[in-house]
């Protein structure tokens, strides 16, 4: 059965769009694992324009399943996240002027920069993925890296989810990657109709997904919404 990581970065969007305290992706998290999903997911951005560092570590101090924050590979938020010691840690591309990641992490080109931080993470216990494009060099890339697992980005197939091209990328980057023993996790544009070709690459064992999760809980409550793409999953 493929794991369902559930993103709450959104709730925090929309409580930092009136400053306040509500809703808490903390208790966002609460409900989403009493919903029964596998772990929890949250991207600490350097300006910290939703998940703030206080977001976190209450997270960690109150996650039951497995907590996942993803991040930039600067200094700064490398040092935090060795602190609060998460269980997993997944490294993105990062821009301050993007809505949402746009891209794969270029692992090739900052190579150095992303081998220290692995080691870095490692060195404390936590587990590292490399969020990277179904691209069959950068998976052999994180390998050598020392990642643990690699988040394939699937927005380009999300863009074109009956289209062929897409899904074979994604296929044998899956193939690959398990063969060289990384783990393959997926995720970008998810949804609750896109999600079955994801779900049936053998190799995939985890999928992380937040925006529609949250864009449905508008309409029927999150812990529904969680429920339901945890039954796709199962």
């Amino acid at each position: 059965m493929v794991r369902l990581g559930v993103n709450v970065d959104h709730i925090a969007t929309i409580r930092e769009a009136r400053r306040t305290v509500n809703p808490d992706p903390v208790d966002a998290a609460l409900i989403a694992e009493r919903a029964g999903c596998d772990g929890i997911t949250v991207h600490l951005r350097q300006d910290e324009r939703h998940i703030k560092k206080r977001d976190v570590q209450l997270l960690r101090s109150v996650v039951k399943t497995y907590l996942n924050v993803e991040l930039s590979t600067k200094p700064n938020s490398v040092s935090f996240i060795k602190k609060v010691k998460p269980d997993w840690a997944c490294f993105v591309p990062e821009r301050i002027e993007e809505i949402t990641t746009e891209g794969g992490l270029d692992i090739l080109r900052q190579a150095g920069r992303v081998k220290k931080a692995i080691g870095d993470l490692k060195s404390k216990g936590i587990k590292v993925t490399v969020f990277i494009e179904p691209d069959i060099e950068m998976v052999e890339k994180s390998k050598e890296l020392g990642a643990d697992a690699i988040e394939i980005n699937t927005k380009s197939y999300a863009l074109r989810p009956q289209g062929q091209k897409e899904i074979t990328r994604i296929i044998k980057a899956a193939e690959f990657a398990s063969s060289l023993g990384l783990q393959v996790h997926a995720g970008h544009d998810l949804n609750y109709r896109n999600i079955y070709r994801i779900i049936k690459i053998r190799e995939i064992e985890e999928v992380n997904i937040g925006h529609i999760i949250i864009a449905r809980a508008v309409y029927v409550g999150l812990e529904r919404a969680v429920k339901e793409m945890v039954d796709i999953l199962r």
